[in-house]
């Protein structure tokens, strides 16, 4: 029978560069690994630098690169469009992985894509690829978090540690989180709310920071929606939420984060983060028109998420929103 052949490993380049260091014939090593000569001669002839010469560790990575045959997104065309086309429709990586999981046998993982973007970046030296990517960062790497602002009184202030313990099982539509979207350009800002159960964003331009404008963008958000879809609303300790006690002639329940803790509210500060793909600081709010904003906010919400099985918002809240009683987005009657 012949003998079964195995690659070379990272030890045994190790123990032949020691050897061929110390002046072995390419039979001496041979025999101390019990390798073929032709092997150990081969291995010394393709995988030694021309100004190093002969390094475990560039070897190890020279024998790598001849056995890839490039990513999948790279031998396979179909996917690849497809794959690119969602990343201009502003999914991540994790999102469209787990769509062609839920879709079908699975075929990709996120990690692939984003090797395959940093790829292009590096072999071809052109960043704009970086724009396919959530963050449109050009490396791999996290980014230094920003401190909280201090904490403000203000009146009929009721802290997170006094509400329903239910909102934090996700289960119960009408629980809402809001906070405000800013610009670079002065007195511009976007208010968004965002609802735990479904996830779904909505949100609208603010015509000034104040509390009074402010507090009467976020009643007409909530007053269209039926009493089971308006429940409570979170926010930060920002003064632009001191009229927050208005929205009590709605039912809705108004409480505020811990200083210096809006991870408290975790899920629209992920949903700003994400529109700030569509929506970057220096874009002017000014110049754009309601329809081009409430296509962003339909991207938004129809896009999946992980942490719906990959599900989109407007699915869940169609499934599981509509479930719990609100058919109808519009306002109660009156008389």
């Amino acid at each position: 029978m012949g003998r079964e052949y195995s690659q070379l490993g990272l030890e045994e380049r190790i123990e032949i560069a020691r050897l061929s260091g110390e002046g072995a014939s390419i039979r001496q090593i041979a025999a101390a690994l019990d390798r073929a000569p032709s092997s150990i001669a081969r291995e010394l002839k393709r995988n030694r630098g021309q100004q190093v010469g002969y390094q475990p560790a560039h070897a190890e990575a020279q024998a790598r690169a001849r056995r890839w045959n490039g990513s999948r997104l790279d031998r396979d065309p179909a996917l690849r469009t497809e794959v690119l086309g969602q990343l201009r429709a502003g999914w991540s990586p994790e999102q469209i992985a787990g769509r062609l999981r839920r879709d079908g046998p699975s075929r990709l993982s996120h990690e692939s894509i984003y090797r395959f973007v940093y790829a292009q970046i590096r072999r071809h030296n052109d960043f704009t690829w970086r724009n396919y990517l959530p963050k449109a960062k050009s490396r791999r790497g996290w980014r230094p978090g920003k401190g909280g602002s201090p904490a403000l009184h203000m009146r009929h202030r009721v802290p997170l540690a006094e509400r329903p313990g239910a909102v934090l099982t996700r289960l119960d539509p009408g629980h809402w989180e809001a906070d405000l979207m800013a610009f670079s350009r002065y007195g511009q800002n976007l208010l968004l709310l965002h609802d735990r159960m479904s996830r779904v964003l909505i949100g609208s331009p603010l015509p000034s920071k104040r509390a009074e404008p402010v507090a009467g963008a976020l009643a007409a958000a909530l007053q269209t929606l039926p009493p089971a879809c308006r429940k409570t609303v979170t926010f930060d300790n920002g003064t632009e939420f001191a009229r927050h006690y208005e929205l009590g002639a709605l039912g809705i329940a108004t409480y505020f984060c811990d200083p210096h803790a809006p991870w408290q509210k975790g899920g629209i500060e992920n949903a700003i983060g994400r529109m700030r793909r569509f929506l970057p600081r220096k874009t002017d709010l000014a110049a754009l028109d309601s329809g081009a904003l409430i296509g962003m906010m339909a991207a938004y919400n129809n896009t999946p998420r992980k942490c719906l099985g990959f599900k989109t918002p407007a699915e869940a809240f169609s499934e599981q929103v509509l479930h719990f009683g609100c058919e109808s987005t519009s306002p109660p009657s009156r008389g």
